[in-house]
């Protein structure tokens, strides 16, 4: 979940663990790594995030004039100034050094919340029931950003800046499959997640991970099967991405007896039961009933 606005505590321990040991591609001065080099607006802004991390979020703007009689009043603004100053200076430091992933990934970090906020407050202003005589409900105003751009697709290209100029790292690939998923931006999660199996060796978590994304949000059940199929290779035994598979099976088996394609069901079922290990589960006796009817049916 990612912090409402000012939630600096995690923001920091999010960029601590991700800028930890960096050693990205493209050495400069010196052939040291980019991350590891000196980058004094990066250190500068980081110094400016621990400050907003205290500040007092920011307060709406004095009312001059009564609001209109079905407006809603002016917000808060966006930002608190400390982040505004945080802002820039990460951005003056990706002007400095380009292939530095750090700042990149705090400016990434410091904008997602803020973005993430303000999704919340136009989804809620549509879920809200129209008021008496069918009047809409007003859409709340955009609250002053002070000139920072935070739209979803900048955040989604400092990630990616940060994840291209830092080839190993697992942290800014996992901060973009997050925020992703959050703001429901679907190719950016899946091209994140299609990273992290590269990054991520000889271990199932990836794939299974991949694996539930295809299968419970993109509802693509042949992708997800085959990611589950990978993730076994390395952990054979696992009971939990077994069931998976053999669900996911059975969920065809059904939808195609039910369709009376008892071939196409046979042929679902056969591979659910290569993945059941408990004939005597739920799962294990379901299919043994869909079986049991299959067999019936032939024998008429």
């Amino acid at each position: 979940m990612f912090p409402r606005r000012g939630g600096g505590s995690l923001l920091l321990a999010a960029l601590a663990a991700a800028c930890q040991g960096r050693a990205p591609a493209g050495g400069g001065e010196g052939g040291a790594a980019a991350g590891t080099q000196a980058n004094p607006a990066y250190d500068q802004g980081m110094e400016w995030v621990r400050k907003a991390e205290t500040a007092p979020l920011p307060t709406p703007p004095p009312l001059l004039t009564p609001v209109p009689k079905g407006a809603l009043p002016p917000p808060a603004p966006e930002f608190k100034p400390e982040e505004i100053q945080a802002v820039s200076l990460f951005e003056k430091a990706i002007a400095e050094r380009p292939n530095d992933p750090r700042p990149h990934l705090a400016l990434a970090e410091l904008l997602a919340p803020h973005a993430v906020h303000r999704r919340e407050q136009l989804q809620q202003a549509t879920w809200k029931k129209k008021p008496a005589r069918g009047k809409p409900t007003p859409t709340p105003p955009a609250p002053d950003a002070g000139g920072v751009d935070y739209s979803v697709e900048r955040i989604v290209r400092e990630y990616r800046a940060a994840i291209e100029d830092d080839p190993k790292s697992r942290a800014p690939v996992e901060a973009l499959v997050s925020f992703a998923v959050h703001v429901e931006e679907l190719d950016a999660a899946e091209g994140a997640l299609q990273e992290l199996v590269k990054r991520v060796k000889e271990s199932p978590e990836p794939f299974q991970r991949y694996g539930d994304f295809l299968l419970n949000v993109k509802k693509d059940q042949e992708a997800a099967i085959e990611q589950y199929r990978q993730a076994l290779i390395w952990k054979a035994d696992d009971e939990a991405t077994r069931s998976k598979v053999a669900g996911i099976y059975m969920d065809m088996g059904s939808t195609a007896y039910a369709q009376k394609q008892y071939a196409i069901a046979q042929s679902r079922f056969n591979e659910a039961a290569k993945y059941v290990t408990d004939k005597t589960s739920p799962q294990g006796l379901k299919l043994q009933d869909y079986q049991a009817r299959l067999r019936e049916i032939r024998s008429r």
